[in-house]
């Protein structure tokens, strides 16, 4: 069945996706969230590997499906299609006659040597838009060009878990999600509208470039250039209280790393005789001293208090807090309600419906796409091949038959 039609600022603008897990399926349902139609191709027998990631539900087709498809899957068409069988790569071929972008994500070298390299397309229509996000790139040189990578791969390399570790312990893996993944895909978005606005000029495409490594150099703020002034070790980190704190039901985090939010703060929290301690002079010593001094009277003002309580009061004095919210947290948070951030979702195998991460993108004049549920492996292979290429019933059963298109037998 077709996606509902939806008026959001990119209708018309159509992706055919050669994706896998997140990297860039996230960036194509971002874009889907604003309007954009999505084709993703699969593997006719595996799909995208994504489907086999865990916890995963029981779908409609009898297949499982894993945790990473259903939060980058909605919104999208699925067509099943065999790239290493050369029929398959034709039908690929095909159809980009159709799509403003074609968007993929393998390791660089990959879809060239499947025949549908950036080189192909740009020689058959010039004005496709052709996206890549790898590890590290596929327009410049670099020697970790054939390593695989995940997103703590490029968040490591990038300086976030050195940045963040203490002395005698190992760094930390994964504190910040997926980041890895989330920021190429953002990144990765960004480049492909840069490039349909450049096209309205030229009326060519280009080859749109996105590397996780960069990326993450890109949003790691000034680890990458500290060095170059000087900083060195743990002398990187933001003096003053810049830190977590526990309360009654759970922790909040709190900055104050100014003179006068951390004056505001010490009379908030009861401790007044703060301003003036010869322990507690400048913002580093409040840095020193947060264990032996500092926590031990924040945490006993906050303990007979729940972290919202705290942070309502802090923030009503000005200084910036939060409480440190679980999932369960998340799903009854009414700013996460009235932002429509998670989206309920029907799903197959019960009743109560699934909680997938909204469109992050408020418009003044765009109202919300409903959410479509993530497609079944190749349900939508007929009619896209209907479509977009004007297939026989006849045809695209031989392509089924002969195992180029299709899904896999439930």
């Amino acid at each position: 069945m077709a996606l509902p039609t939806h008026s959001g600022p990119l209708t018309g603008v159509r992706i055919l996706a050669i994706e896998q897990m997140q990297a860039l399926p996230f960036a194509t349902q971002l874009l889907s969230h604003l309007g954009a139609e999505v084709v993703k191709i699969e593997h006719p027998v595996t799909g995208d590997s994504a489907r086999g990631s865990m916890p995963a539900v029981d779908d409609i087709d009898g297949h499982k499906v894993g945790a990473t498809y259903l939060r980058n899957g909605l919104n999208k068409r699925s067509i099943c299609i065999d790239l290493k069988r050369p029929e398959g790569v034709a039908l690929v071929k095909r159809l980009a006659e159709r799509y403003d972008v074609l968007g993929e994500n393998f390791k660089p070298g990959t879809m060239k040597r499947l025949g549908l390299g950036y080189g192909v397309f740009e020689e058959l229509y010039p004005s496709l838009i052709y996206v890549s996000v790898s590890g590290f790139g596929n327009l410049r040189e670099s020697p970790y060009a054939s390593w695989p990578a995940y997103a703590c791969v490029a968040e490591a390399m990038a300086g976030f878990n050195e940045e963040a570790r203490y002395d005698g312990e190992p760094p930390r893996i994964g504190t910040a999600g997926a980041l890895g993944d989330i920021g190429s895909s953002l990144f990765g978005a960004i480049g492909m509208l840069a490039a349909l606005h450049e096209r309205e000029r030229t009326g060519l495409g280009q080859h749109v470039d996105v590397a996780m490594f960069d990326a993450m150099v890109a949003m790691a703020d000034i680890i990458p250039f500290f060095w170059s002034m000087g900083i060195r070790g743990n002398d990187v980190r933001t003096p003053g209280v810049l830190t977590a704190f526990k309360a009654k039901d759970g922790y909040f985090v709190v900055q104050a790393v100014r003179e006068h939010h951390l004056e505001v703060f010490a009379k908030a929290v009861g401790q007044p005789n703060w301003i003036g301690d010869e322990r507690l002079k400048t913002r580093h010593d409040w840095s020193a001293r947060i264990d032996d001094v500092v926590r031990p009277a924040v945490e006993a003002w906050a303990a007979e208090r729940t972290k919202l309580e705290v942070c309502d009061e802090l923030c009503a004095k000005g200084i910036a807090a939060g409480p440190c919210n679980r999932p369960e947290d998340l799903i009854v948070d009414p700013h996460i309600r009235d932002h429509s951030m998670l989206l309920e979702v029907e799903r197959p195998d019960s009743e109560e419906p699934l909680l997938v991460v909204g469109n992050p993108i408020k418009l003044s004049k765009s109202g919300e796409r409903p959410p479509n549920r993530w497609p079944a492996l190749g349900e939508h292979t007929d009619e896209i091949l209907r479509e977009d290429l004007g297939l026989s019933d006849g045809e695209i059963s031989g392509l089924r038959d002969g195992g180029i298109a299709g899904p896999r037998p439930a």
